[in-house]
């Protein structure tokens, strides 16, 4: 049986991110070319591409998820998101996440005050979601896979 890795989709080559482009990078396709990859973006099904973007906002000690343009809430939107895909991969050996992205950073997520200004950099939502979720799994970001 192969072994499974989940993988931010623009990684892969998919054009999901909110610009309707892509982030692929072939040495993460070919290092993980004998794994089972599992693409995942919780923001392109809910929101599709290109889409308004989106930034992790603190309000009251706590992160949410705002659109940037409207200003809506879509914190509990991608949770359930999030939540419904782990159920569906409940088992994975690796998850490579998208750097810097609201959903997917891990650690280089730019947090927001309402004022929209950098206050600190921390976890995107599902990857806050995923280490909590997937405790025994190897979890990093594209950049910490280069060094």
């Amino acid at each position: 049986m192969k072994k499974k890795v989940i993988i931010s989709s623009c990684l892969l080559g998919y054009l999901c991110r909110y610009d309707g482009k892509t982030k692929k990078l072939n040495e993460i396709v070919e290092a993980f070319k004998d794994y089972e990859i599992i693409p995942f973006c919780p923001e392109d099904p809910l929101f599709g591409t290109p889409r308004e973007r989106i930034s992790v906002i603190e309000v009251d000690n706590t992160n949410r998820i705002i659109t940037d343009e409207t200003n809506k809430d879509v914190t509990e939107l991608l949770e359930n998101e999030i939540n419904s895909f782990i159920k569906k991969h409940p088992d994975v050996d690796r998850i490579v996440l998208k750097s810097k992205s609201p959903s997917c950073g891990l650690g280089t997520t730019p947090i927001l005050n309402q004022n929209k200004e950098i206050i600190k950099y921390g976890d995107g939502i599902a990857a806050s979601i995923f280490l909590k979720q997937y405790t025994k799994t190897k979890i990093q970001s594209e950049l910490q896979f280069f060094s």
